[in-house]
């Protein structure tokens, strides 16, 4: 099953309108995720990510209430990239 997952930008990284890049943070979990489809957010938001791309932006309490569940349904380890 495929799930957008929320996650905090932390940094944007590129500013091209089509590549804009940013580092956005899962629990601690640190990705390079493509923004292009959220110009809006900017650092500190929250957005919902998959597969790569920032789909929205969401607000704080809802992301971290996501988050929450995922933890406890233990998907967490889903979002580490195996070596």
């Amino acid at each position: 099953m495929c799930l957008a997952v929320p996650g905090e930008l932390l940094e944007i990284t590129d500013t091209n309108p089509i590549t804009r890049r940013g580092k956005v943070s899962f629990g601690g979990i640190v990705k390079e995720i493509n923004l292009a489809f959220v110009p809006e957010a900017t650092v500190g938001d929250y957005v919902l990510v998959h597969i790569g791309f920032a789909l929205s932006k969401i607000d704080e309490k809802e992301a971290k209430s996501i988050f929450s569940f995922i933890e406890d349904i233990g998907h967490l380890e889903e979002l580490v990239e195996e070596r």
